[in-house]
């Protein structure tokens, strides 16, 4: 049985980069009861995440990067290590996050793997995250990677095991790659034989 909800408000507060809007609206209970919420929602588009891995080197890349909002939050330096991302635009999911790994990463991925999408921040994000992971060769490096003209991005090749302990010890804070980690290791996908 879907919610009752009734608009009563929608605007839009600013498009400056992505678009803020405060709604208020009413939403009706189960019971009949009404309640009158008033909530600002940020609108960002969606977007895709992927995590590189290769079984015979038993490693995985990911990036660090400097986040504003990390750090307006306390993240000392505002560097944070995550999975290559970006968004949607006008792209399919696929083709969207083929094309973030090159110029993030540098590498030029075969085969990818969808393997959820998420609400990262449904409180009041409108984002809906594609998630996949692609098993990678060095083979596939066709450029350094690094990012866009705005961009500073550092590609971090590492162990496997090394990037779940530092999801462990904290040094490790984005959503998207301690998800995509843990999935890699419950998937059971790094015990498997190597990719030829």
């Amino acid at each position: 049985m879907s919610l009752n909800i009734t608009v009563i408000k929608d605007k839009i507060l600013s498009e400056n980069y992505f678009v803020l809007r405060n709604i208020t609206y009413d939403l009706t209970r189960k019971n009949g009861d009404v309640i009158r919420h008033k909530r600002e929602v940020y609108d960002r588009g969606n977007g895709a995440t992927i995590l590189l891995y290769n079984r015979e080197k038993q490693s995985v890349v990911l990036i660090r990067q400097f986040r504003v909002a990390t750090w307006v939050n306390g993240n000392a330096d505002g560097r944070l290590i995550e999975t290559c991302a970006g968004l949607l635009d006008d792209d399919e999911p696929e083709v969207c996050i083929r094309k973030e790994a090159v110029e993030e990463t540098g590498f030029e991925v075969g085969e990818v793997q969808k393997v959820f999408e998420l609400f990262m921040s449904p409180g009041g994000v409108t984002e809906l995250v594609h998630f996949f992971i692609a098993e990678y060769t060095d083979a596939q490096r066709t450029h350094r990677g690094g990012g866009v003209e705005d961009e500073d991005i550092e590609v971090l090749e590492m162990p496997f095991t090394q990037a779940v302990e530092m999801v462990k010890s904290g040094e490790i804070r984005d959503g998207k790659a301690v998800i995509l980690l843990q999935y890699l290791q419950t998937s059971g996908l790094m015990n498997l034989k190597p990719m030829p």
